[in-house]
């Protein structure tokens, strides 16, 4: 029995060692995250027509991408909640297939999560949220002399799924998806003349860590 003291002694060393390491990388209740990445919001086709003095304008608004990045808190093991927040997004807006307007855009979203692997160790992380969105659309121009085009501001619903990928205890690869419904009122000269209907998906690739 003796000599095998070193053996087991060993293997049991090996069996804690194994068993901290998965605890470790658990996600669960508490954990604070952050994910960085680069983002594509890519509005639906056909986004509206409007009524001006001009005549009906087909509006079409054009995809953008830039970084963006979100700040989370798990407060249970499969539930958390997560802010998406990014760099602003700069649109071409084509006006009956001419590119004649452009906005800009902050689109943060605010979503509760569900993490069905959540406080396992799966190396892999599934979760899909649902929640609101703001967005503000700023620095609005119209190639027309004379005229000036206005976004409102805009509240809507949103979708979420996701994954993480762990690395490490605190690092993993990330990859989200974004439905939001976003309407805005368009006013040329002040004057209301339609709704335009911009309903994208925001696709985000990047890193994750939590601390």
């Amino acid at each position: 029995m003796r000599k095998h003291l070193p053996t087991l002694l060993a293997a049991g060393l090996a069996a804690a060692a194994f068993t901290t390491s998965t605890q470790a990388l658990a996600y669960g209740a508490g954990d604070f995250f952050t994910r960085l990445g680069v983002a594509k919001v890519a509005p639906k086709s056909g986004n509206g027509n409007l009524d001006t003095a001009l005549g009906n304008l087909a509006v079409d608004v054009q995809d953008d991408t830039n970084f963006a990045f979100t700040l989370g808190y798990r407060f249970h093991d499969n539930v958390g909640v997560e802010l998406l927040a990014a760099l602003p997004f700069e649109h071409d807006i084509n006006l009956n297939g001419q590119n004649l307007a452009s906005t800009k855009h902050l689109p943060p979203t605010l979503t509760v999560q569900y993490y069905p692997l959540g406080g396992t160790a799966a190396l892999v992380q599934p979760y899909v949220g649902v929640g609101v969105n703001y967005t503000r659309f700023s620095s609005e121009k119209l190639d027309i002399d004379g005229i000036d085009l206005d976004l409102s501001s805009s509240w809507g619903a949103a979708g979420q799924v996701g994954v993480d990928v762990l690395i490490d205890d605190n690092w993993a690869l990330n990859a989200a998806a974004w439905y939001i419904d976003i309407d805005t009122d368009a006013s040329l000269n002040g004057t209301e003349v339609g709704t335009v209907k911009i309903d994208p998906w925001v696709i985000m690739g990047g890193i994750s860590y939590r601390f």
